[in-house]
């Protein structure tokens, strides 16, 4: 009966690993992050010369290095998709572990590469920005205080993961990096509400946000520059927002033709933050429906699959994890169009950038090992141990 209900497939410990992977993972999932992918390699082809001949590489510089950290973000993904819950939680812990304490010590040993914000380590061939490392493991990690809440004799951890969203947020404030502390504040509030939060604690968290956001508009010139900038009632024309907004309009349905572009010239962060504005102008507003088409696939349908999930620290983790991604894609193409204020967030598997990409790999992966079709009992993972409540 609980087959027939949650439409479960069992799968034997005989099987091989790859078989029983492909037999319990969301086919319609994993496609559309691939096609998120190839489109991400597209658009690198057409945004990236530019800046490769800025700095004197060669063209597709750039392009080559998207197609190696793809591949490892793609291998992360996949390895981590095979994984049984517990041992995801595992994972996500440790990983909060070292992406928090990275972040603790950007002010001493962080570059900000001169963009006015001290996110990233410089490690000469490479840089790595934490906090995109830091989004899932807090993701999980709070998921399951909440859901060790709801046990008889649990611990108080709604109240704890209220504590750890707080000083996880101040420290991604320190940088400033608000992008990121709205995500995880968003993902934590879903959770926190699922989990059965009271409406007037999470007001209350909206009215501090607000109050916050009001001090970091006073005392921070970086986040008041950007905040004047998109309340403006006039567009200047050689800001980012200003060449973006031109280049949608430039490129219509259609898109103006590939190589025909000129916004990937005029923008500094084109490959980057303003990847799909690139998309807009050379391939249409054809492309970026498309582009939007995958991000609700991914997100809407892992939702869906995790209505049918009985175990809480599931369903709460799967749930935050797919609106961080849905609501990152958002915020991204919302700044291109001037429906936000810029806050340097990149697209998900689009965007140029080792961070992002394989913290976007990590993230999937731990959505599509949570979305597996499982009896609602005991499955064997793909490595052999059962998975426990």
């Amino acid at each position: 009966m609980t087959e027939m209900a949650y439409g479960a497939i069992p799968t034997r410990a005989s099987v091989p690993i790859l078989p029983r992977w492909w037999q319990t993972i969301d086919k319609f999932t994993i496609s559309a992050i691939l096609l998120l992918f190839g489109v991400g390699l597209l658009l690198g082809f057409a945004a990236s010369p530019p800046l490769a001949e800025k700095n004197n590489l060669a063209p597709f510089y750039f392009v080559r290095r998207q197609a190696f950290f793809g591949l490892v973000a793609l291998l992360a993904m996949i390895i981590t998709s095979m994984m049984s819950p517990s041992l995801v939680r595992r994972l996500a812990v440790f990983g909060f572990v070292v992406s928090f304490t990275a972040v603790v010590f950007l002010p001493i040993f962080g570059t900000d590469f001169g963009k006015g914000a001290v996110r990233w380590y410089s490690l000469g061939f490479a840089s790595i920005q934490p906090s995109e490392f830091l989004k899932p493991g807090f993701i999980v990690l709070a998921a399951w205080l909440m859901a060790a809440s709801q046990e008889i004799n649990g611990p108080p951890g709604k109240t704890i993961s209220l504590v750890l969203v707080v000083v996880v947020v101040g420290f991604l404030a320190m940088q400033p990096d608000f992008g990121q502390s709205v995500l995880i504040l968003f993902g934590w509030s879903t959770m926190y509400f699922i989990a059965g939060a009271p409406l007037i604690l999470l007001l209350g968290m909206a009215g501090i946000t607000l109050f916050a956001g009001s001090v970091a508009y006073n005392n921070s010139e970086h986040f008041a520059r950007r905040i004047d900038g998109f309340l403006s009632t006039d567009i200047d024309p050689t800001t980012q927002i200003g060449y973006a907004t031109n280049a949608i309009q430039q490129g219509g349905f259609f898109g103006v033709g590939v190589g025909e572009g000129q916004v990937k010239w005029q923008l500094p962060d084109a490959h980057t933050d303003f990847i799909i504005a690139v998309a807009a102008e050379e391939y249409g507003l054809i492309l970026v429906l498309f582009v939007i088409a995958l991000f609700m696939v991914i997100t809407v349908r892992s939702l869906l699959r995790l209505l049918k999930e009985r175990d809480p620290f599931v369903r709460l983790a799967g749930t935050g994890l797919a609106c961080i991604f849905g609501v990152q894609a958002m915020i991204n193409m919302g700044v291109a169009v001037r429906l936000l204020p810029a806050k340097g967030m990149t697209l998900p598997f689009i965007s140029y950038g080792g961070s992002s990409l394989i913290a976007a790999g990590i993230t999937m992966g731990m959505l599509l090992a949570f979305t597996r079709t499982r009896p609602q009992s005991d499955l064997d993972d793909l490595f052999g141990a059962k998975r426990t409540s």
